[in-house]
């Protein structure tokens, strides 16, 4: 009876010793170190560079902040290294300080505006910013100009006497109004003589709200075709898109080359059945020149090579094709930039 009972015991040690080294095998199996990340660079490679970009843009009633953020994702996901972001600013102003500053590495902005910057003339008359260099055109900056449609205003003229939105203090458009506006004999700033107009300094979107509430009979909205603010004014029957005349518009593009005619087709808005004559100025891009010429010639062509991820951020850039990248652009060109347009057969202006 006790050989039976140590036979039995036998069997049963040895399955348990054979549970065990069961057991430790899969415990070291499970501990062994996982297998390299597909996204780590192959043996060899070395790991691209990091870069960390920050685009200035412009209020988020406008088109270049989505188009801003449009930027962002293509480069953050198709340019190795790069992991960029968009920042709402007060426009190509700021833009420019925020680049001086190194505060953002890439801006949206004005090529009239950029120019004063660079040659250190106009609003930049003794504050030259020589560092900035031009990427590539983007897309026509049109000048909508709206009127209350209940104030009993016919032309551009008419807001002599009236509260009107130029834009925000510090930004682009409301350079842009103060230029314009004089070619109709209009003025709203005291430091530029007797003023005619009461101007009211808010962005796009609140200029909206106030000609909604009545508090104001006008705005300017400077923005690709179509710009959001313009199309929620339209849409709600406040407003009505107003022409400039043929003699205004030659005046203002033959004092300010950078401003070309350009027509807003009818039916691009709502409540807007005809054609609308106004100018336009080109925005591009703009970076400082230290910046490494690999990168921005990797960033240029992305935009091009991923082009219809940028037209769905926004449909005004569907004009950013490469016959028309150097459009407007009055500055000098970034040598990353230049050194792919070579490439491409695109002439880069000697500026």
């Amino acid at each position: 009876m006790g050989g039976i009972i140590l036979a039995r015991n036998k069997k049963f040690l040895s399955v348990v010793l054979v549970l065990t080294f069961v057991a430790v095998s899969i415990l070291a199996g499970c501990s062994q170190p996982a297998a390299p990340s597909t996204n780590e660079p192959a043996e060899g490679e070395p790991a691209p560079k990091e870069y960390r970009l920050n685009i200035a843009t412009a209020t988020t009633g406008g088109a270049y902040y989505p188009i801003g953020n449009a930027l962002a994702q293509i480069w953050s996901k198709n340019v190795p290294g790069v992991k960029a972001s968009a920042q709402a600013t007060a426009g190509t102003p700021q833009n420019i300080e925020l680049l001086q500053n190194k505060e953002a590495d890439v801006a949206i902005g004005q090529n009239g505006i950029a120019y004063y910057a660079y040659t250190g003339t106009g609003t930049y008359d003794g504050k030259a910013v020589p560092i900035i260099r031009g990427v590539l055109a983007l897309y026509p900056n049109v000048m909508h100009i709206v009127a209350a449609k209940d104030a009993n205003i016919k032309t551009v003229a008419d807001f002599e006497g009236k509260r009107f939105v130029p834009g925000a203090v510090a930004s682009a458009t409301e350079i842009n109004s103060r230029e314009m506006l004089a070619a109709f004999g209009l003025n709203y700033r005291p430091e530029d003589g007797p003023t005619n107009v009461t101007p009211d300094y808010v962005g796009y979107n609140e200029a909206v709200d106030l000609m909604k509430d009545g508090h104001v009979q006008g705005t300017h909205i400077a923005g690709g075709i179509p710009t959001a603010a313009v199309m929620d004014v339209m849409s709600s029957g406040v407003g009505v898109l107003l022409s400039m005349g043929d003699a205004e518009i030659k005046e203002i593009c033959e004092k300010y080359p950078w401003y070309f005619p350009i027509t807003i087709p009818a039916g691009t808005y709502s409540n807007q059945p005809e054609d609308v004559k106004t100018v336009a100025v080109s925005n591009i891009l703009i970076v400082r020149e230290d910046m490494d010429e690999e990168l921005v010639y990797n960033l240029t062509k992305a935009v091009y090579d991923y082009h219809d991820d940028l037209v769905a951020g926004h449909n005004a850039t569907k004009d950013t094709v490469l016959e028309k990248s150097m459009d407007g652009m009055i500055i000098p060109v970034h040598p990353g930039a230049k050194k792919f347009f070579d490439e491409k057969g695109i002439a880069v202006p000697n500026n």
